[in-house]
């Protein structure tokens, strides 16, 4: 997504500044407000959020995992459950760590709330780490004074994205390695195996087969250029990697995994499972609409989809219902569309979304189950073809030489 930078001032009227992703500058405004900081400026950038230190810093710097967040939000809400003030949980944790870079976070955490900052704030101060919208739920629960229900309900819903992060990689895992597979097997063929029975092709003296022509063309040009095809794959790897850093980029690159035979429907399921799961989480801990549907809009890691929520945001805002704009982003199944008027005709808005969630989650599981039987008729198909090209194109001359002699005799 693209990145903006902005100044602004948080409820204590202290200047702030820093760098977050948003769908445009309106979700960024959002964001913002989500996390009790009044924007003064928001301007487009390409400096990213983390680019204080240098580039070596960075890769030998500790990295923070899932489950180190995972375990941060159990076990705050463990501490706070059983009355331990939050200063006091922060350094529990600081001192039981295991991981030195949460350990780092953990002490600027107490740093800045020993400063008078509250926690949404100091949170807020670690993007890469907690996003806006774990930020914006952390905020809820403080002005509710519910810190320690929503810390549990920040703890299953991070492990319900981590499963369907898992589950959508293992739903392209397969069909990548076959395909890597068969490419490395034509390009080890054609290099090493036809060179091989060319040589044996040339002492035959007579016209070959077109197939086998074309073939033995196709390896000469490998062998003589693969430096050349080598170069050009990582320059087109590199370009593509470039191409999908831009906002158009990865808006078109996002919107064709979604239309990917076979695996495009299971990745929009995933992440529709996800936007559902964010929204009811966002709803039930009392955000407002319009806020939720712009914080929830950066946890769907897809731009199409998120563009897809934006417009659905600036729907509510003219004061359409849920309902209208979620037809109108046509990303929805009808019977999810029919349990989103019931829900907004029964004031139940957040218990449907979960179940709109579950039952996304269970078809995504299914679909993974069957995703073999699926792929494997396309597999055997494609390695058919090539078989059988390989086949005749090698054996074709070999048969009509033995044809031949058969005749002669």
């Amino acid at each position: 997504m693209p990145q903006f930078a902005y100044k602004g001032r948080d409820s204590h009227g202290q200047l702030v500044q820093g760098v977050l992703e948003g769908v445009d500058s309106g979700a960024v405004a959002g964001q913002l407000f989500g996390i009790g900081v009044t924007p003064l400026e928001i301007a487009p950038t390409t400096v990213s959020a983390q680019a204080g230190p240098g580039l070596l810093e960075r890769l030998n710097a500790p990295k923070i995992g899932d489950t180190d967040v995972l375990l941060f939000c159990r076990h705050m809400y463990t501490l706070l459950k059983a009355g331990v003030p939050i200063m006091g949980a922060l350094k529990g944790l600081q001192e039981s760590g295991e991981s030195k870079a949460l350990t780092g976070i953990i002490q600027d955490l107490r740093e800045n709330l020993d400063s008078g900052r509250e926690l949404s704030s100091c949170l807020a101060r670690h993007p890469k780490v907690f996003d806006p919208f774990y930020v914006s739920m952390v905020r809820v629960g403080e002005l509710t004074g519910t810190l320690e229900e929503v810390f549990l309900r920040l703890f299953n819903h991070l492990e319900f994205e981590k499963f369907m992060r898992e589950q959508v990689k293992s739903a392209v895992r397969y069909p990548s390695f076959v395909v890597g597979a068969m490419a490395l097997a034509i390009v080890i063929i054609n290099i090493f195996v036809i060179p091989a029975f060319a040589k044996v092709y040339a002492g035959f003296k007579t016209e070959l087969p077109a197939m086998t022509k074309a073939l033995i063309g196709f390896s000469n040009f490998m062998v003589a250029y693969w430096p050349v095809m080598l170069v050009a794959l990582v320059v087109a790897v590199l370009m593509f990697r470039a191409y999908i850093g831009t906002t158009l980029g990865r808006l078109k690159w996002d919107e064709f995994k979604m239309k990917i035979p076979i695996a495009g429907p299971i990745i929009l399921k995933a992440t529709l499972a996800r936007f559902a799961r964010s929204f009811a989480l966002a709803i039930r801990s009392g955000v407002p609409a319009v806020q939720a549907l712009t914080i929830v809009a950066n946890t769907v890691d897809n731009t199409h989809v998120a563009r897809k929520i934006a417009s659905m945001r600036e729907g509510v805002e003219r004061g359409e219902s849920v309902l209208k704009t979620a037809l109108a982003a046509s990303i929805f199944t009808p019977i999810v569309l029919q349990m989103v008027a019931v829900g907004e005709e029964t004031g139940a808005l957040d218990d449907l979304m979960a179940e709109i969630a579950d039952m996304y989650q269970r078809e995504v599981e299914y679909d993974l189950k069957s995703l073999a039987s699926q792929i494997e008729p396309v597999l055997i198909v494609s390695l058919g073809v090539m078989v059988l090209i390989l086949a005749l194109g090698v054996f074709l001359p070999i048969w009509d030489l033995g044809s031949a002699a058969l005749g002669k005799k």
